[in-house]
């Protein structure tokens, strides 16, 4: 089975066509939240570039999934209080995300001829047995090259960056196993699967891979609902009313992949808006308009002050999901001085079912913003 396949077996349904980055997150959280099967529906073409969706990457998020990832110091926040507790009692969701909408709505734009992204993605796993096991996190940078006209072709590159101990204990166990080079481990091929498909993760770094391809449709680069082009997101309306009511046009009841999957509304404009603000080339005036439309919703709330992945402070609201794997985070990080995304996070905060055995405030995956922003330059 190749990765292409690997995929589409995973998703009940995959959109036309979507960027690297983004399409990694959505994949991300839906195996970091294992949910039943769906009932089989029609599949739409996987795009042929998928870089940020590779083999190592995608067994990676899967092994963040079933009950071996865990909080790594210096990576994650502390578990909040109880859901929808913030972490500093002082700052609201509303107060976060219009400071973030002010900053956002100041910012003078100048286009270019590709919309340029970089994240790096974080995965924790345990390797070893018993007493001799220990947290490795494996780490991997992609970049995107999205043309700002149709009939161009999408460009990426990803690197493998390598897996390490997590904290200094796991470093000394680490030493005690004979510091081994690579790890081995076995991880389902997709959420509830039993078929499961080897890894290993070397502790090396690997060489840069750049790949592209053409623009489904000549034009289609993002999902936000539906699949849309750069022209669909520069036309967005930037009141925050009029945007809710054009996102919700394409929602019907379910997440964001799954028809078996029931989700709220207030969750799916979560889920979607998180993806607008952190990959998509929309308007200063859209981004601000974004933040203002979370700032309204009531599910929305502050987690306050926290770390990135890279170790970035940066400020958290989230919604929160009641789910059979236990009570998870969705948060968005926002850099509020600049009104842009730091990253995101899925964080336990009750463990259960396939989480069971982690800790509450245990990260099961991330993503951080590196760059985001328009470039004359290709890839290179």
């Amino acid at each position: 089975m190749n990765e292409l396949q690997m995929i589409s077996e995973m998703l009940d349904e995959t959109p036309a066509e979507q960027t690297a980055a983004q399409g990694r997150r959505r994949l991300l959280s839906e195996i970091a939240n294992p949910r039943p099967a769906a009932p089989a529906r029609r599949r739409f073409p996987l795009p042929r570039w998928s870089p940020g969706l590779g083999l190592a990457g995608l067994a990676g998020v899967a092994a963040a999934s079933v009950a071996v990832a865990v909080a790594v110091s210096g990576t994650t926040s502390p578990a909040p209080q109880s859901p929808g507790q913030t972490a500093t009692g002082e700052l609201s969701a509303r107060t976060i995300l219009v400071a973030a909408a002010e900053q956002a709505e100041s910012t003078t734009e100048t286009t270019g001829k590709y919309w340029h992204t970089a994240t790096i993605d974080r995965h924790s796993f345990r390797v070893g047995k018993g007493d001799g096991a220990y947290t490795v996190v494996w780490r991997q940078r992609s970049e995107g090259w999205t043309p700002s006209t149709p009939g161009g072709k999408q460009y990426g590159r990803q690197q493998d960056l390598g897996a390490t101990p997590a904290t200094p204990a796991d470093t000394a166990a680490w030493r005690r196993a004979g510091s081994p080079a690579t790890f081995s481990v076995s991880v389902p091929v997709g959420p509830g699967s039993k078929v499961r498909k080897p890894l290993k993760l070397k502790t090396q770094p690997g060489s840069p891979h750049l790949s592209g391809s053409p623009l489904v449709d000549r034009d289609k680069v993002f999902w936000l609902g539906r699949n849309v082009t750069v022209k669909d997101l520069r036309a967005l309306p930037a009141d925050p009313a009029k945007l809710k009511a054009s996102l919700l046009k394409w929602y019907r009841g379910h997440g964001t992949e799954s028809s078996g999957q029931a989700m709220t509304s207030d969750a799916w404009l979560f889920e979607v808006t998180r993806g607008l603000i952190v990959d998509m080339p929309v308007t200063p005036k859209v981004r601000g308009a974004a933040f203002r439309m979370l700032a309204d919703l009531d599910t929305v709330k502050a987690i306050g002050p926290v770390r990135d992945g890279e170790g970035r402070t940066g400020t958290a609201v989230a919604t929160t999901e009641r789910t059979p794997n236990g009570v998870l985070e969705h948060r968005l990080i926002i850099d509020q001085r600049r009104g842009t995304a730091l990253g995101t996070q899925i964080v336990v905060v009750r463990p259960a079912g396939a989480n069971a055995a982690l800790p509450a405030g245990a990260t099961l995956v991330s993503t951080s913003v590196m760059a985001g922003g328009w470039t004359d330059t290709g890839p290179r």
